[in-house]
């Protein structure tokens, strides 16, 4: 998520719409992203370091009846983790708060099945899913309460044994720590935050709250390790090679994805994610 829009109306309106989590104001950010053309290649090494990492954990085969996607902002800007998805069950079902976001995630894939509505209040009756996946859509609420209601609900919505994998920005990585500290409209205005972030947890509370919720923790790794400060600049470059070259520089920055395995990968993941099963 690293395309800068125009958020149009005076950033303390659009600050109250978010507090409340109101759906206009990420129908405002997908609006704006039809008028401010989104990065393709930042949109492309997204999708491919978050398909890595969830093919990784996705279990082989349709094996997996039902699947939700907890939101569409991915996938209505590009392929986001459909393909990967649509491969592992036979139904794919996907949610967002915003109907424009929701709505452009299903033209570019028709084949999804695509509701509107707030993950803290999940649409779907107790035990609906063999699989949830939530990449980064829990780390936009203003609190850590609300991460803990989503959460509730995702462990609501699966079935028994089945799999949550989910994200959230990685409080120790010294990008989201400055963040968090800088005010937003100073974020905004520079470029630095295209939107609205919010709260986080660390890995050690992440996984604490998802063990109190019933679930068994199977894996915590972190993703996306390729410094952030320095995407701009590979920006930049990519605009002037080859759409080949542009695929070999993906595969380059993917590699640093092995940085997850070791001590230090707890400062240069951007983003926490856990693999676990609802018991």
């Amino acid at each position: 998520m690293q395309d800068r829009i125009k958020l149009g109306p005076p950033i303390h309106k659009m600050q109250a719409l978010f507090k409340q989590m109101n759906p206009s104001y990420w129908d405002a950010v997908a609006k704006s992203l039809k008028e401010t053309k989104p990065k393709t290649f930042w949109r492309s090494y997204s999708d491919a370091v978050n398909n890595l990492a969830f093919s990784r954990w996705l279990p082989a085969g349709k094996t997996a009846l039902r699947v939700l996607k907890t939101d569409l902002f991915d996938e209505s800007l590009g392929k986001g983790l459909y393909p990967l998805l649509r491969e592992s069950a036979e139904s794919v079902f996907g949610m967002d708060v915003s109907s424009v976001t929701a709505g452009r995630a299903k033209l570019n894939h028709p084949d999804i099945n695509v509701v509107v509505g707030d993950v803290r209040k999940i649409p779907f009756l107790d035990g609906s899913f063999d699989v949830v996946v939530s990449n980064s859509t829990l780390d936009h609420f203003d609190t850590v309460e609300d991460i803990v209601i989503s959460l509730r609900e995702l462990y609501r919505v699966l079935k028994k044994g089945g799999l949550l994998l989910i994200t959230l920005d990685n409080p120790l990585n010294p990008v989201i720590t400055i963040r968090n500290i800088l005010p937003f409209w100073f974020l905004h205005s520079t470029g630095l935050v295209p939107y609205r972030v919010g709260a986080t947890l660390s890995a050690r509370r992440f996984r604490q709250l998802l063990e109190e919720l019933g679930f068994k923790v199977v894996e915590v790794k972190t993703i996306m390790h390729f410094p952030r400060i320095l995407i701009r600049l590979v920006e930049a470059v990519s605009k002037k090679i080859s759409e080949g070259t542009q695929q070999r520089l993906i595969e380059f920055l993917i590699s640093f994805e092995r940085l997850s395995s070791l001590p230090t990968g707890l400062l240069t993941g951007y983003f926490t994610g856990i693999k676990a099963i609802k018991q």
